[in-house]
């Protein structure tokens, strides 16, 4: 065969592995089934699955905000330690002795309430024998006074008939009144903390107001500090 015809003849394609696929029907397949699994999605949910995902990001993001707004709206509705001068908390709750007692059963008159940790241990005892030493001035000087703890009516019983107290003892076991009052919160003693009873003590106005509030209250001398604060207090 001459040079020139050699030049004319076809090129003959190279030959592939027998079973084997052209790179351009591989490719057309891929697309296909990149296709038909869209649209399998699409029937499934009824929405292409990239308008799904987004929704379903929009859906999450959405509900984190709300999360957050309700998280920061419980934190500004959630009242303030008590401070003197606002309307002091309303509580009806059962005392010793079966009956209860609430705030409007001394409305227009001046009242004490000192919170103490638990009945007939050593600083509550002196604290409440305190109280009920000067019980006889608080009357002089026109002010009740309660003693509350979160002891059920039981113990609050033994504990007065065991010291002869004559304040009336209030038992909050679900802690509402102590918490209202500021006297509920987290504590600390040998290194670990807790939730529990802190002692304070509250003076209220003949109008109903907070008029003072004794923190973390050191017993010694404490009733005494009261009956001058309650006597300072116009009725």
């Amino acid at each position: 065969m001459s040079k020139k015809s050699r030049k004319k003849s076809p090129k003959t394609p190279p030959r592939r592995p027998s079973g084997s696929k052209s790179p351009k029907t591989q490719k057309t397949k891929s697309v296909k089934s990149r296709r038909a699994a869209a649209k399998s999605i699409t029937h499934a949910t009824g929405e292409p699955s990239h308008k799904g995902a987004s929704k379903r990001l929009k859906s999450s993001i959405a509900a984190a905000r709300s999360k957050q707004t309700t998280t920061t709206r419980s934190a500004v509705e959630k009242p303030s330690a008590l401070v003197e001068g606002v309307k002091a908390p309303v509580f009806r709750l059962p005392r010793d002795g079966g009956s209860s007692v609430a705030l409007s059963d001394f409305s227009g008159k001046k009242l004490v309430l000192f919170f103490y940790p638990r009945a007939d241990t050593p600083g509550c005892t002196r604290e409440a024998i305190d109280f009920t030493r000067l019980s006889s001035a608080f009357a002089d000087s026109g002010t009740a006074v309660l003693g509350i703890s979160g002891d059920g009516v039981t113990a609050q019983e033994k504990f007065r008939d065991k010291h002869k107290l004559s304040v009336p003892l209030i038992s909050d076991e679900k802690h509402e009144m102590l918490e209202a009052y500021g006297a509920w919160g987290e504590k600390s003693m040998y290194g670990k903390t807790f939730m529990g009873i802190i002692r304070t003590t509250v003076l209220i106005g003949s109008d109903g107001r907070i008029a003072r509030v004794w923190r973390h209250v050191k017993v010694d001398g404490h009733a005494d500090a009261v009956l001058e604060a309650a006597r300072a207090l116009a009725t």
